[in-house]
């Protein structure tokens, strides 16, 4: 995750451009193993166990070392192990950038040190992301967007961008979130929360990013845009919500209810208060996540 986060940074800074972060995130995402492959490689696990690892993750919100090691697939020590193999995210992304040629090594460094004290992140930090420490990524992200988020918004912000690694991919780049009272929709999604924490969240996209996301989310090739593609928006959304909820119930004894995803027909909307816009920039285009909060208790 400080890889997305680092690139929002850069582009902040004016250090690079959009597309040359886009063509390094994705440079960066092809050349990363995930923790499941490296298992497999290493013996440790059968394609079969890897899948229903990740199957998993559909239920519950959790990284991938963690439920092998529950189930008993895998140990601590070769959770370890398979860690130290992988090369850091936040690590892999400048070291992209400078083989390329769009920083050098010294413009890197100065980068990475003043990220890391803005953020106040340790160098260990890098090599193994905590919880508290992407809660505080996120609440830096969004400080110059007016109005600071609750502790529930913080936890289903920090969520949503774990849920787009874990099922859509790590090339993205989240661009600085703002406030506003309404949106010109194109295909959008929306889906409410409801109970103690009450919320109205969008997801919309041009058709020909969907057929993409969709792509990406069923692992499935689409071409055109139809029932299925759009399908796929409603179920990742509805599969995202749920696993907020169970968070809710099991860190803050908070119950929630989900009303049924559904597709918006209205052209523009408009929100009884101002709601959160965060872009997602993928390189296969732009996605935009509304978060309308009613009640945060």
């Amino acid at each position: 995750m400080y890889a997305q986060f680092f690139g929002n940074y850069l582009l902040s800074r004016g250090a690079i451009t959009g597309e040359q972060l886009i063509q390094a995130m994705q440079k960066k995402s092809a050349s990363r193993m995930r923790l499941g492959t490296l298992a497999m490689h290493a013996g440790y696990m059968t394609a079969h166990e890897v899948e229903q690892v990740v199957a998993m993750q559909t239920q519950q919100d959790a990284r991938f070392g963690e439920l092998a090691v529950r189930e008993g697939y895998l140990t601590e020590e070769q959770v370890t192990e398979l860690l130290k193999s992988q090369s850091p995210d936040f690590l892999q992304l400048g070291q992209t950038l400078v083989d390329e040629g769009i920083l050098n090594n010294q413009q890197l460094q100065d980068l990475m040190l003043e990220y890391q004290s803005e953020n106040e992140l340790q160098e260990n930090d890098y090599s193994y992301e905590t919880m508290d420490s992407i809660n505080h990524l996120v609440e830096n992200f969004f400080a110059n967007a007016q109005r600071p988020l609750s502790t529930h918004e913080i936890a289903f912000v920090r969520l949503l961008f774990t849920n787009l690694v874990r099922f859509i991919g790590d090339d993205f780049t989240p661009v600085t979130p703002y406030l506003c009272k309404e949106y010109p929709t194109n295909v959008c999604v929306s889906q409410q929360v409801n109970g103690q924490f009450s919320a109205k969240i969008s997801i919309d996209m041009p058709k020909t990013t969907c057929i993409d996301f969709a792509s990406r989310y069923v692992d499935e090739e689409f071409s055109d845009f139809n029932e299925y593609v759009q399908a796929s928006l409603e179920d990742f959304l509805n599969l995202h919500n749920g696993l907020f909820n169970i968070n809710m119930s099991n860190d803050f004894s908070i119950e929630l209810t989900l009303t049924p995803p559904m597709a918006e027909t209205a052209e523009l909307l408009t929100f009884e208060t101002e709601a959160y816009l965060f872009p997602i920039v993928y390189p296969f285009g732009i996605i935009h996540f509304v978060l309308e909060v009613f009640k945060s208790e």
